[in-house]
């Protein structure tokens, strides 16, 4: 389970490089580069949300092994 969720933080990161090289700084909200910031968004939102699953998972196992 770990590895996915570091597998796929890495997924995002990347997602996030890409379309913020998409990114037309000169018109940020129009066409392309909205799509580019919203999907950039998505991705940190993924990583997120994968840093607070490990997070849980790691505070399950020590819970686990006190009891």
């Amino acid at each position: 389970m770990r590895l996915l969720t570091y597998l796929l933080s890495v997924l995002a990161i990347a997602i996030i490089v890409f379309n913020l090289s998409k990114i037309n700084t000169s018109a940020p909200f129009e066409n392309e580069s909205y799509t580019a910031i919203i999907t950039a968004l998505a991705g940190g939102c993924a990583i997120l949300i994968l840093t607070i699953l490990r997070v849980v998972k790691k505070i399950d196992r020590t819970v686990k092994e006190k009891s």
